[in-house]
């Protein structure tokens, strides 16, 4: 082996490392750009670009040193860095979530260790003013070796954290070869098992500082507030002897706020803004800070903020605060761990539209030019160190209950002396970088450990060092409940998943810290489902500071196309690997690339900037809160309002600052609106919050949420669905009663201009003829499936035991007569399943009008001793050229019952094809609710499902049997039908994937219901 075993070694984490300091780029003199242009300073030099690359199974393999000058590496490959070689080709890709993808034996990894070579010759001119040379790693998995110029220059791990190292001596001018190699596994690893994809190699930036002899090496910014003063120490530390330092402070105009120059007293300097401009998420303000010291000028920016717990409630600036956040992977689907600066934009911009004002960085630092953006663009940061054990709670146990799984989870690790090095390296990694970060407000310990020693000291001297910032960690829960341990200081006290009634428990047992849930509201696949009534608790009390959405993307590897275009997204188990979590690892707000999932346009409108308290529709009065906590209302926002009738707008209006009263933060006011409301036809108001002014990343006008209100009129009644459901004098009166024939099994009815054929046996609908048109395809059937939701991933097991998904309707007794001019018919049924009993007995009553309209009325009691039902409804198999829907409900996205707060009422048309929401793993999707009809047409033929209790339905090209076999949407077959649902219910949608599970009012458990629905054919004439 050419290398020592230090990647086994947990008393050897670097070797020949710089110490840990602020992350900042230095130039020759004051640019102010560096943010997103670093390469503009002429101190900074980009290693990035093709390196020559080989790649080894085995450490053992690599018996050549690659490293020397001169070496050939003419049989190498071309790779680019940043990367991660997994994406080019080389081993194979692995998602796992808790479980270690090697034997858990620390320090020990794989013997056989894959690893890749990489060679990188470049051209390095020397400066006389800046001599000394820094060669700085952002991000490399899992460890590496390093050497230039044939030298050996240093080792390093913690992936996602910078290494830096002084090559001084050994670069020179002129042409250069630096050499690394990394290794896939090393100690770090078992610190690591983060819920995503196993990646490796060189993933961020690879850069040469050039520095002077002598300057700033380090600085901590700090501030504190006194009446209209600010105040700001700066903890200077120098490279050798301290020298003058010339600091100066200017507000976003440009203009200096103040100034210091000399010597640092004690190494600090000391600096007073009067009448300063505080930061926070909504109003981000920065001053510039410029820092002279020598042949060298630092330029950073900072914001003046405050953030304390008083009587268990966090406080930011004085004012209390609520975390509306979302758990952020460094994460592509091309590139992997390996994100530019334009995807950071990306998803900050996406995330500002979606009113997130909160980033947990799960669970590792990101790049270090994320939090300056984030300071920019206003988001308070969770920032996580590099750190989960979470793989060992997964070691085998005879008893491997939870509480004895809990109770042993700290031993191998967390409670370990062995590793405190390794946990304090960690959090002092994190911490130091990120430092100066006003967007900074909680530092993390990491992610699901457990608790113990080493925790205990990465907190304390984490509190020691920078007592100004909050600390967390949630598996602080996760002990020996035989040994005391220190929890003073942790600031806040952590859950994940909590039900609803753990959080009520929390807080009438006045613990004292404050409760934020690190993870919520599970957002895999259709979901999540619950937003809204987490909002609701975190509302009322002033002790739960929020909570961070689990997660923000779908993690999943890109593979191309398909022949007919679809693009191809693999998760894991899809390259052969074990072990591996399946599509877990699909649980973001946002598609992989980047495509908002209507979960997160949910989100949006939860966290909306106010909220409709009140109206009064005599007095036109309305009462809105500002749920902002810094900003007045009408500072922020423009009201749109909207009166629609049965879909219809009559009436709407924009309300601008002179229409608006002052509503300050988390205050209420109150405003009237002059519109006429229609006498019949359902009415709403929607009031619209639009963004004043353009900011950094949205335009002004962009929409931030809505409320809107059902109006009282003389007839509420959407008009449409009352002439629907009205009975048909026309032209009727002159046809004949429809003719009855049966046989065994069948009843044939046959009207002047259709024909339908009903199935004895069944009790449904088997054919279906209007104007000489087919209506069905395949005969109609009571369903009570859907393709299971990945928060359906636990209770789907409960319905498929109970044979749901092969439920079948059995008659038993049928009775046909003719009623004032109508075809009865009565049908005693059930649906069932092979090996069970009956699920549900159904009396259907089916009736026939001249016209060919349906009514059905279905008188339905379920046996109790079965699970909550999926769904309940009729399934339709319309022609495949009926492919158009228009709707009065809820829309334009999917709703549910607890999953349609980005949905308004409206009449809204789409093609069948737009109401599929494509979920990369299939599963149910595209529901409309609280639908007053439902008109499908194409083809030449219309048919209309109408109902006075408001019903769902979807429509699809795919089955959901289809939806329910398939493991990936581009593996989808459409069914050469349209597929009409309409359900009388189906159950709610939750986050019990990893989460509680669905609440008990949004379950489908009733024991008896009546399923009352029309069905309109209309002829073609009449379209």
């Amino acid at each position: 082996m050419i290398v020592p075993k230090h990647y086994e070694n947990l008393h050897l984490l670097h070797e020949n490392a710089m110490p840990n300091r602020a992350y900042y780029i230095p130039a020759s003199k004051a640019r102010f750009d560096l943010v997103e242009h670093r390469e503009n300073s002429d101190r900074f030099m980009l290693l990035n670009g093709t390196w020559k690359f080989r790649y080894y199974d085995s450490i053992y393999d690599v018996n050549e040193e690659f490293f020397q000058e001169g070496y050939d590496t003419g049989n190498y490959d071309d790779i680019p860095v940043p990367g991660c070689f997994q994406n080019y080709g080389y081993d194979k890709h692995q998602y796992t979530n808790v479980r270690y993808p090697f034997p858990m034996d620390p320090p020990y990894v794989p013997a056989e260790n894959p690893c890749g070579a990489y060679v990188r010759h470049f051209v390095y001119e020397r400066d006389e003013n800046a001599p000394r040379a820094y060669l700085n790693f952002e991000g490399v998995d899992s460890c590496f070796y390093v050497w230039l110029n044939g030298s050996y220059v240093g080792y390093s791990q913690v992936s996602h954290s910078t290494s830096e190292f002084d090559v001084t001596g050994l670069i020179r001018e002129g042409e250069n070869t630096l050499a690394v190699l990394v290794l896939k596994w090393c100690d770090g690893s078992y610190l690591e098992d983060q819920d995503k994809f196993r990646m490796t190699g060189i993933f961020r930036d690879v850069f040469l500082l050039k520095r002077p002899e002598e300057g700033i090496f380090d600085y901590f910014l700090t501030t504190s507030q006194e009446e209209n003063q600010a105040h700001i120490q700066a903890v200077i530390s120098f490279f050798g002897k301290e020298v003058p330092v010339k600091a100066l402070v200017f507000d976003s105009n440009g203009n200096q706020a103040a100034g210091q120059e000399g010597l640092p007293q004690d190494g600090r300097l000391h600096l007073t803004i009067e009448n300063p401009v505080l930061w926070n998420a909504e109003q981000p303000y920065l001053y510039t800070l410029v820092l002279v010291c020598g042949n060298e000028v630092i330029v950073d920016r900072l914001g003046i903020r405050e953030i304390a717990i008083r009587d268990g409630v966090v406080y930011f600036n004085g004012e209390k605060i609520k975390f509306h956040g979302v758990n952020r992977h460094d994460s592509d689907p091309v590139t992997g761990f390996v994100v530019s600066l334009e995807q950071m934009k990306k998803d900050l911009s996406l995330m500002k539209e979606h009113n997130v004002n909160a980033i947990r960085t799960s669970h590792y630092p990101n790049g270090p030019q994320f939090y300056q953006l984030c300071d920019e663009y206003g988001f308070y940061v969770i920032d996580e160190a590099d750190n989960e054990s979470h793989g060992t709670n997964s070691i085998y146990m005879e008893d491997c209950s939870t509480e004895a799984v809990h109770e042993r989870w700290n031993r191998a690790i967390a409670d370990n002396p062995e590793f405190t090095e390794a946990t304090v390296d960690r959090a002092k990694l994190l911490v130091e970088r990120d430092k100066n970060r006003s967007s900074v407000v909680i530092w993390s310990m990491g992610n699901e450990c457990a608790y113990g020693c080493t925790f205990e000291e990465a907190l304390a001297w984490t509190k020691a060092f920078d007592p100004s910032r909050l600390t967390h960690y949630e598996a602080a829960r996760y002990r020996d409940r035989n040994k005391t341990y220190d929890f003073s200081n942790l600031d806040l006290y952590s859950r994940m998943y909590p039900k609803l009634e753990d959080i009520h428990e929390y807080i009438g047992r006045n613990a004292g810290k404050p409760f934020i849930l690190c993870e919520y509201s599970h957002a895999m696949g259709n979901g999540p489902g619950d937003l809204e009534d987490y909002f609701k608790v975190f509302d009322q009390y002033d002790q739960v500071c929020g909570g961070f959405v689990w997660e923000w993307c779908d993690h999943a590897i890109y593979q191309g196309r398909t022949l007919d275009g679809r693009p191809m997204y693999l998760y894991g188990g899809d390259h052969g690997e074990y072990p591996h979590d399946g599509n877990f690892c699909m649980d973001g707000l946002v598609y992989p690339d980047r495509r908002p999932h209507t979960g997160l346009m949910e989100f949006k409108n939860v966290y909306r900037p106010a909220r409709l308290v009140s109206y009064d529709q005599e007095k036109k009065e309305l009462v809105l809160q500002n749920r902002m906590d810094f900003t007045e209302l009408r500072d922020y926002v423009v009201i749109g309002y909207e009166v629609t009738c049965d879909g219809a707008v009559t009436g709407k209006g924009i309300l601008c600052d002179g229409d608006l009263p002052e509503i300050k933060p988390h205050g209420k006011g109150s405003l009237t609106l002059d519109f006429e409301v229609p006498q019949k036809g359902k009415c709403y108001l929607k009031i619209q919050y639009l963004l004043k002014q353009n900011t950094t990343l949205l335009k002004a006008g962009s929409l931030l949420g809505f409320d809107e209100i059902l109006l009282e009129n003389e007839d509420m009644r959407n008009q449409t669905g009352v002439f629907l459901l009205a009975e048909r004098e026309t032209n009727v009166g002159e046809r004949a009663c429809p003719a009855i024939r049966e046989d065994d099994r069948y009843l044939f009815i046959d009207g002047t201009n259709f024909a339908y054929t009903y199935n004895k046996l069944t009790g449904c609908f088997e054919d279906m003829v209007f104007e000489n048109k087919t209506l069905l395809e395949r005969p109609m059937e009571y369903n009570i499936w859907r393709a299971p939701t990945d928060n359906d991933r636990y209770i789907k097991n409960k319905w498929m035991a109970a044979h749901y998904d092969r439920s079948i309707s059995r008659a038993y007794e049928t009775s046909c007569e003719e009623k004032d001019g109508r075809v009865e018919i009565r049908t005693m049924l059930s649906v069932t399943a092979a090996v069970i009993q009956r699920i549900l007995m159904i009396e259907a009553v089916w009736t026939i009008g001249k016209d060919g309209i349906l009514d059905g009325k279905l008188h339905v009691k379920k046996d109790m001793e079965f699970p909550e039902l999926p769904r309940f409804g009729l399934r339709l198999f319309l022609p495949k050229t009926m492919d158009k829907v228009t709707y009065y409900g809820l829309g334009p996205v999917e709703n549910y019952m607890d999953k349609k707060r980005a949905s308004y009422h409206g009449l809204f048309t789409a093609g069948v094809k737009e109401m599929h929401e494509d979920y990369l793993r299939p599963q149910e999707n595209g529901s409309r609710s609280d639908c007053d009809f439902v008109t499908i047409n194409g083809g030449g033929v219309s048919l209309s499902a109408v109902s006075e209790r408001a019903f769902s339905f979807n429509a699809s090209v795919y089955t959901q049997e289809e939806l329910t076999e398939k493991a990936h949407n581009y593996e989808l077959t459409p069914s050469g039908f349209t597929v009409l649902c309409l359900d009388y219910r189906q159950d709610g949608i939750g986050s019990a994937s990893c989460g509680p599970d669905l609440r008990k009012e949004y379950r489908f458990d009733e024991e008896r219901f009546i399923f009352e629905v029309k069905l309109v054919p209309i002829a073609p004439s009449h379209l």
